[in-house]
């Protein structure tokens, strides 16, 4: 869900004291088989190997299937692991839209994917269609969390829909965060990147659909555990922030680089203020977020749509592989 580009009557943004043009405000800046090691020499082999992980979210609406056929595109042409931020089939994500919409694009890379929930899946408050058609793939059936092992680097999906009755919340000592924090003390050595639907930080034009405070405590135990990267949709936009603690304070030592990546097809949201410690946004692209994973560090690039131009790109080295914790 997200405020649509159609509705927008005005064609410049504020920012400080400038007015900026749309364009302007666009900063220029395999598939791996499941671990089963037979011997401590084939594990140390494994923990070697540098992994991908690709994908977006906000994906498939059959009222418009342009975007998502374009980013599906792109996920067809990049081997390794795809995930896909929630918000999957719009407007429900029913039996019919998962089939229809997301079936015919990036379903057909369903076998790779490693799904996350977002809000248009509980609009059926028990979210069949997404358990249904995901089934073991997406984690325990009615909880929406899980996580999964990409060699050196333990990938955490949160369910981030904190206001589903059924979920019991996101706060400290929720089913959810001591489910967190125990999976996170079972890997003390691992560079660990985390996604979800929804974001801590964002400058998404309506404060209350693109800045999340109620996750902040999955922040923090994710912070204790020096995670990487978190990963998130929402806003139909791409964002990315330098490293941040969880209170927003910039840290380049211990921080964790969110990278909002909304852009799998649906439809764009306008960008407003930039926010602290944000350093690249684009609203007018969809794209695929591809992460080459290696034991200490990683390497980030935007993929856009065919025909267009805007790009990013990185790397960061992982916390747990440093000298001090």
């Amino acid at each position: 869900m997200g405020f649509r580009l159609g509705s927008v009557l005005f064609g410049v943004l504020v920012f400080g004291s400038q007015f900026l043009a749309p364009s302007q405000i666009t900063a220029q800046a395999k598939s791996a088989k499941p671990k089963t090691p037979s011997n401590a020499s084939s594990e140390e082999n494994a923990d070697k190997r540098t992994y991908v992980l690709v994908g977006a979210g906000d994906i498939a609406s059959c009222k418009a299937l342009e975007g998502a056929k374009a980013t599906a595109k792109l996920i067809e042409r990049i081997p390794g692991t795809v995930f896909a931020a929630g918000d999957l089939a719009y407007e429900s994500g029913s039996p019919d839209e998962f089939e229809f919409c997301y079936g015919p694009t990036w379903g057909q890379s369903k076998d790779r994917t490693k799904p996350a929930m977002g809000n248009h899946e509980y609009v059926n408050p028990t979210a069949h269609g997404y358990f249904d058609y995901w089934g073991a793939q997406a984690g325990p059936r009615g909880k929406g969390y899980y996580s999964y092992d990409l060699g050196a680097w333990h990938v955490v999906v949160l369910n981030t829909n904190c206001n589903v009755k059924a979920l019991g919340g996101c706060g400290t000592g929720s089913s959810e965060e001591t489910w967190l924090k125990a999976d996170l003390a079972e890997h003390p050595k691992a560079c660990i990147v985390a996604y979800g639907h929804h974001a801590l930080f964002s400058s998404g034009v309506f404060a209350k659909h693109a800045i999340h405070p109620e996750l902040k405590v999955f922040w923090e135990d994710l912070y204790a555990a020096h995670a990487d990267l978190v990963l998130a949709g929402h806003e139909h936009s791409y964002e990315r922030f330098a490293p941040q603690d969880p209170d927003g304070k910039a840290d380049e030592v211990r921080g964790i680089r969110e990278i909002v990546v909304g852009t799998g097809g649906r439809s764009h949201d306008l960008i407003g203020f930039a926010t602290p410690n944000s350093e690249v946004r684009n609203w007018q692209t969809y794209g695929v977020l591809k992460l080459t994973l290696a034991p200490g560090k990683y390497t980030w690039e935007f993929i856009p749509e065919e025909g267009k131009e805007f790009r990013d790109s990185g790397s960061g080295t992982c916390h747990n592989e440093g000298p001090e914790k």
